[in-house]
């Protein structure tokens, strides 16, 4: 319901029309929503308590594992809350859901809702039993029992007060747990570059502020929970009381061991029933909340519902003085535009944030038409996005995107995107697998890649958002010559926005020119087009050069045979240490208040029975002496015990029971407080070791190893970091809590039994071997597949988060129905997984309730026949019911404490994470200096012990102060070399020197905090965009301002200009205008930019190329590109190919002819 939803909800950026004014004229180029990510969690431990008390009252929840499977339900939900949701009228306003909180509804909220189905047969076992449970105590003892009743009715009214401020403080919380989950989400995706920029200190702190403030809700909700549960125990208790003294004060009656004794038993029953109704009315609120939550998301707009009538479907792609606006917003991004688009190539060209992007968003529908008309396709369109979107699979299987495999025309596309050197690099070709969103490939095989899906695929319109960008400029001029000009495109509508308008000017049947969102169409032929969008064309020279490098073999990033790790997934029984880790991460002190404070609760309850007994035997002419059994009397000792003669001095109930009432009231008053304490001290015995591993966790996974994130998906570490996080937060505490109570119990059982007769012993035995030996049978299997249900989890998350990401192509291609069957298939593999694990459940319940049945018979026959007093009978079958309730409550708490800690042990893992050498050596505050030359000496770097060298032996020396250019084909070590300046990757053998200094040994956090790396596509975060510049605050506004004002002065920036989570609302070369602010910011002695501007006309690029000489002036800056132009302005150039050092000098020398080149300001310091 939830996936189906978020493939046809308008997306919607989180800045809203309060927020209008702030947003500019620029493209958001991914299509997901804000990113801010998962809550995957067990809400809250009331569930847990409630649960738990029902299995205290002999209630088998896993009974229900015979019902329909869950998938089933979801779909019947699915219908109930999908017409809900669309029916509704009026809703309040609220922001768009994010990813975090669709995850965590898709996670959380639908799985507690669903769970609620499980809740009806309650409904309606519990008030038949409710009454029946009525009619037998007022048949024994009379209208005493409406005093009761009484007492049950007021505690519910209380039950329901308190139960609404439940309910309050619930949906705070959980919108706390959004926030929490927004930040890791964020956090987690852009790790790389916040560890790269060392700003990962205060993004931590950010997370745990969030994390502080979440788990403060979550106690103060359990306090809330807590309150309700003590009203419960203390009713349960005062009940009986009451009906007692109005029995013996005012009726005037005896309270003889035949009438005491079934009375607790049927108030027993009353009690269990009134145990449930809290339980029951906290998971019945939780599922409300969680109800509103999944209708708010239903409510939201769908795509296809805000198409108006002035768009139309057609043959052809056309606009009609047409404005089009951001989702959400009404100002217009594009302007009066009235367009036609011819078969053939139509080029479309501008400044940055001009509306190229948008101009494609709107051809795609996903712009809001305010006025003028909009003519699409019904068809699929092919859209490649600036920022490319690739699936965790193989080649392959991406170009293909669902269609069917055709030799010819795949061949040809191949071809026709240069992919064919490529692939050869590569050990298994284009089955190649690339990890998740292509982090196996280089940006340009990435982009690549993109395009040839879009080639591929069958569609008749093709939208292309600037793919040259991230080629060289051969590949560049191979793609326009065989792709743009070839036989796969002939016939079909291709749409390309591109700065590089000199490659494909003259291919083009059209020329579209935007300005401040205003288009101006020209005829492709003679049309005119600025300086700013044109390059000079490329000498002879340099074209022979071009020729003769294309037909060497392009070297690639090596591709693993298993790109991803497989999930570990361990075997056997949770370990010794996992419990320890969490018994640590509590402190020893809690538990210890824990222990005492339930035993003590525990045995309270065995002395209400005890005192009872010594109460109806207190009656000096009528204590019975003999029991009718088998039609004969039975005479019975009446012994005389210490604990009896505690008693002694009490008077005949007959005459005066009010010491007897006040001593029952006394033992009630200790059970309830007792019973609260320890849920107390349980609440912050999960509070205590929830932080304490969340802080351990995140601590380890911010400084592993980078190899970490190459083999991790983003989707199988969140599920960790919120759905394990969460089975932890919900109160595994209690688990144990409730192991404690049943030890205790089922001690006091045995002790009581054995005090009694020894012959119960013989009993004990039997019956708990027989227990322990079922128990055995079943725990190794429902281990094994609990862990398979939480490792078939993570490519549901993965699945679902990668749609996110690449929806508005997956919307374009019409591939919707495609991820629908793919979603299914991952969800009916975590379904199975499930399915098992109950109908294991079942198997035990089965033969547990069996043998407490016949345990319950075996023990009360003994107990007849055993010659004991009717009260201490009375109390031996009580002990001896609760040892039966005990054993079978007990291995069932431990099997579920198993199952439980199964989500420990995957936590605990993250715990030993391998680290990153966090070196040593801090370095003086004035290192690097502008005139500290970067030295390579015979450097060794390669990603993975198994995998070949991605830079091999390389040896040179950057001077201090210089500006280097670092050129090469895609995959030649380019990036490679830049994060060796970063210490990202540490040499096998050879150094890494800046001023003489190896920087392996310095801090790291030292190290790259002093560095700035300038990448591709530089990571943007929600906020302001005074946040994004300096998000760890160790600059002024006033330097902010000015740094602003010279790099992006011209755009209408602000440092109050609110940014969509990853800049979707900021056009990619708008993004990388912010980035080199970043740099001008930082002001560092050594600069590394890694095709910076790639996405900039050249124009802009020129202009801020001035910007950064004035500004870095002194500094080493070191530019990265593809094209052999980039030498242009460099005191220094390197060539690498192959992981070597092809060349290296003056650029006269490495390139001759490239140095005196022109246009290559784009690229170069």
């Amino acid at each position: 319901m939830i996936y189906e939803k978020t493939l046809h909800r308008k997306i919607i950026g989180a800045v809203g029309d309060s927020n209008e004014e702030k947003k500019v004229n620029g493209a958001p180029e991914s299509s997901a929503p804000a990113d801010d990510m998962l809550e995957i969690t067990n809400d809250g431990a009331q569930i847990e308590d409630g649960e738990n008390t029902a299995l205290l009252n002999g209630q088998a929840k896993e009974e229900a594992a015979s019902q329909t499977r869950f998938v089933a339900i979801m779909g019947k939900l699915r219908r109930l809350i999908l017409w809900s949701g669309r029916k509704k009228e009026t809703k309040e306003k609220t922001g768009p859901a994010s990813m975090g909180k669709i995850l965590n509804m898709m996670r959380n909220d639908v799985y507690e809702v669903a769970q609620r189905f499980w809740e009806f047969p309650t409904l309606i076992n519990q008030p038949i039993g409710f009454i029946l449970s009525f009619v037998l105590i007022w048949r024994l003892i009379g209208w005493p029992c409406l005093f009761g009743i009484a007492v049950v009715l007021i505690a519910q009214i209380l039950n329901a007060i308190l139960a609404k401020v439940l309910v309050s403080w619930e949906t705070t919380r959980r919108k706390a747990t959004d926030d929490k989950l927004q930040q890791i989400s964020q956090y987690i995706e852009a790790i790389r570059h916040l560890r790269n920029y060392a700003w990962h200190p205060s993004w931590l702190e950010r997370i745990m502020t969030a994390r502080q403030k979440e788990l403060n809700l979550r106690i103060v909700t359990s306090l809330w929970n807590s309150t309700i549960i003590f009203v419960n125990i203390m009713t349960s208790g005062v009940l009986p009381l009451t009906a007692f003294w109005a029995y013996t004060a005012i009726k005037g009656d005896r309270l003889t061991v035949d009438i005491a004794f079934p009375a607790l038993q049927i108030f027993g029953l009353l009690q269990s029933n009134l145990r449930e109704i809290p339980r029951l009315i906290t998971v019945l609120l939780n599922a409300y909340v969680a109800v509103g939550r999944i209708e708010s998301f239903m409510a939201e707009p769908d795509k296809d519902e805000t198409e108006n009538e002035n768009q139309h479907f057609g043959e052809e792609l056309e606009t009609k003085k047409a404005y089009f606006a951001w989702p959400g917003t009404t100002k217009p991004v594009l302007k009066d535009v009235t367009l036609t688009f011819p078969s053939g190539l139509t080029v479309v060209y501008g400044q940055v944030a001009s509306g190229k992007s948008a101009l494609l968003q709107a051809l795609l529908g996903e712009l809001d038409l305010h006025s003028g008309q909009l003519i699409r396709p019904r068809s699929a369109v092919a859209y490649c996005s600036q920022t490319p979107w690739l699936q965790s699979m193989s080649i392959r299987e991406n170009i293909l995107f669902g269609n069917p495999y055709d030799d010819s025309r795949y061949k040809e596309t191949l071809q026709a995107c240069a992919l064919v050197p490529d692939l050869a690099a590569f050990e298994h070709g284009d089955l190649s697998p690339i990890g998740e969103n292509g982090i196996g490939l280089s940006g340009g095989q990435k982009m690549r890649v993109a395009l040839a899906r879009a080639v591929y695929s069958r569609a008749d319109t093709l939208l292309l958002d600037d793919p040259l960008s991230a080629l060289d400029q051969q590949t560049a001029e191979h793609i326009v010559k065989h792709c743009f000009r070839g036989s796969l495109l002939k016939g079909r509508t291709l749409i390309l926005v591109t700065h590089r308008v000199d490659l494909c000017i003259d291919v083009a049947e059209q020329t579209i020119e935007l300005h401040d969102g205003e288009a101006k169409a020209q005829d492709g032929r003679g049309a005119t087009v600025p300086g700013y969008a044109l390059s000079p064309t490329t000498s002879p020279q340099q074209a022979a050069d071009a020729n003769n490098e294309a037909q060497k073999r392009d070297e690639a990033a090596a591709v693993p045979d298993k790109f991803e790790d497989e999930e570990h997934r361990a075997h056997g029984g949770v370990k010794a240490k996992v419990y320890w880790e969490y018994i640590k991460a509590g402190r020893l002190g809690w538990w210890a208040a824990v222990f005492l404070s339930s035993a003590a609760c525990r045995l309270i309850i065995f002395g209400q029975s005890w005192f009872l007994k010594e109460w109806s035997e207190a009656y000096n002419d009528t204590v019975l002496r003999a029991f009718i059994v088998q039609n004969q009397y039975t005479t019975f000792d009446n012994p005389s015990t210490p604990l009896s003669r505690l008693f002694e001095n009490f008077p005949d109930p007959g005459k005066n029971p009010y010491p007897w009432l006040l001593g029952f009231l006394v033992l009630v008053l200790l059970d309830a407080f007792l019973y609260l304490f320890a849920m107390v001290f349980s609440i912050v015995l999960t509070y205590t070791s929830g932080k304490t591993m969340f802080r351990t966790i995140m601590s380890k996974v911010s400084s592993t190893t980078f190899r970490f994130y190459d083999v991790t998906p983003v989707g199988r570490l969140m599920n960790r970091l919120t759905s394990d996080m969460g089975t932890i937060d919900g109160g595994i505490s209690d688990v144990f809590l409730y192991c404690l109570w049943h030890i205790v119990s089922w001690v006091a059982s045995v002790s009581i039994i054995a005090f009694a007769t020894p012959l119960f012993l013989v009993a004990v035995v039997v019956l708990t071997t027989l227990f322990v030996l079922i128990f055995l049978r079943f725990i190794p299997t429902s281990e094994s597949l609990r862990r398979l249900e939480m490792v078939s989890l993570s490519p549901l998350m993965s699945n679902f988060g990668a749609l996110l990401e690449g929806l508005m192509i997956v919307r374009a291609f019409c591939a919707q129905e495609q991820f629908q069957d793919r979603i299914i298939v991952t969800t009916d593999a975590f379904q199975q997984m499930d399915h098992f694990y109950w109908s294991v459940q079942a198997w035990l319940m089965f033969r547990f309730d069996l043998l407490s049945a016949v345990s319950t018979l075996v023990l009360t026959l003994l107990a007849i026949y055993s010659g004991l007093s009717p009260g201490l009978t009375a109390f031996v079958l009580i002990a001896a019911g609760k040892f039966v309730q005990a054993t079978h409550a007990l291995c069932r708490q431990y099997g579920r404490l198993q199952l439980e800690f199964v989500a420990v042990e995957r936590v605990v893992e993250l715990m030993h994470l391998d680290q990153e050498a966090p070196g040593d050596l801090q370095p003086p505050a004035s290192w690097p200096t502008n005139k500290d030359d970067i030295v390579f000496e015979n450097a060794t770097i390669r990603y993975a012990p198994h995998l070949e060298p991605a830079l091999n032996n390389i040896s040179f020396t950057i001077p201090g102060g210089s500006s280097t250019a670092v050129i090469g084909r895609t995959g030649s070590g380019k990036s490679t070399l830049a994060l060796a300046l970063l210490a990202t990757t540490v040499p096998s053998s050879g150094r890494v020197l800046i001023g003489g200094v190896d920087i392996s040994k310095v801090e790291k956090q030292a190290l790259r905090s002093r560095i700035t790396f300038l990448a591709q596509d530089p990571v943007l975060f929600p906020g302001s965009l005074r946040h994004n510049l300096d998000p760890t605050k160790e600059h002024t506004d006033e330097e902010c301002k000015a740094v602003l004002e010279r790099a992006c002065g011209s755009y209408g920036f602000t440092l109050d200009t609110e940014i969509d989570t990853g800049g979707k609302n900021l056009s990619q070369g708008q993004r990388q205008l912010v980035g080199l602010a970043r740099a001008i910011l930082r002001r560092s002695s050594i600069i590394i930019m890694d095709e910076a501007t790639a996405s900039i006309d050249r124009q802009t690029a020129w202009d801020i190329q001035r910007v950064l000489r004035e500004e870095l002036e002194g500094s080493t800056v070191i530019t990265i590109a593809h094209r052999p132009s980039a030498v242009r302005g460099a005191d220094v150039c390197l060539k690498l190919a192959d992981g070597k050092v092809e060349a290296f000098g003056k650029p006269d020398e490495v390139m001759p002819g490239d140095a005196k080149a022109g246009g290559g300001a784009a690229d170069t310091m």
